[in-house]
């Protein structure tokens, strides 16, 4: 049972269920992916520290960071070790320099802490084996957006964003991250990428 390590490709919005979103991995030495269905909470908070945003105030896997690190504790990988009917199973291997500990976790908070602790996240070959799709491109934030089919309302934004100023651009994404809208926050932040 050879580890396989993964990392994060993307997160878009799940075709299969409302509310929801795909967060997608990638094994790094391979082209399979794994999509794993999410909340928009946790969503939100991978997206957030993808994009490199901070928010006014912590978010709860901040806290968690913020928490640990105060009494030297590290995550030192996420371990995606079982997919029983759908649903992984995860764990966080941590160390706080006299002991370590293995701590169950939704995966979706394992990715957030993950990328917040800059820890490797591993899974199975037999679980990559079940799950595991290969997607025809190349792995591309521009080829994932056009793969996860955006509603209407995104392509609405986006015309929006399109007609405004660099320095409108900047102060709508100042607000929203005020606002923790951090969904809209992404997106302008996109806009603001394709024109530098």
């Amino acid at each position: 049972m050879g580890k396989v390590k993964l990392n994060v490709l993307g997160i878009s919005y799940s075709q299969t269920q409302s509310g929801a979103y795909a967060l997608v991995l990638s094994e790094e030495e391979g082209k399979r992916r794994i999509p794993i269905i999410i909340g928009g909470f946790e969503a939100q908070s991978i997206a957030i520290q993808i994009e490199g945003l901070t928010p006014p105030r912590p978010l709860t896997h901040d806290l968690f960071l913020n928490f640990a690190k105060s009494y030297s504790i590290e995550i030192i990988e996420v371990q995606i070790y079982k997919l029983e009917e759908g649903v992984f199973f995860s764990k966080l291997h941590c160390d706080n320099g006299k002991k370590e500990v293995y701590i169950d976790a939704r995966t979706s908070d394992a990715i957030a802490l993950a990328l917040r602790f800059k820890c490797p996240i591993y899974t199975t070959e037999e679980i990559i084996e079940k799950a595991g799709i290969i997607l025809e491109f190349d792995g591309t934030e521009e080829e994932v957006e056009k793969a996860s089919a955006p509603d209407r309302r995104e392509s609405s934004d986006s015309a929006i964003y399109g007609k405004m100023s660099l320095s409108e651009l900047k102060i709508a994404l100042e607000e929203a991250v005020l606002n923790e809208d951090y969904e809209k926050a992404s997106k302008i932040r996109d806009e603001i990428k394709k024109r530098s």
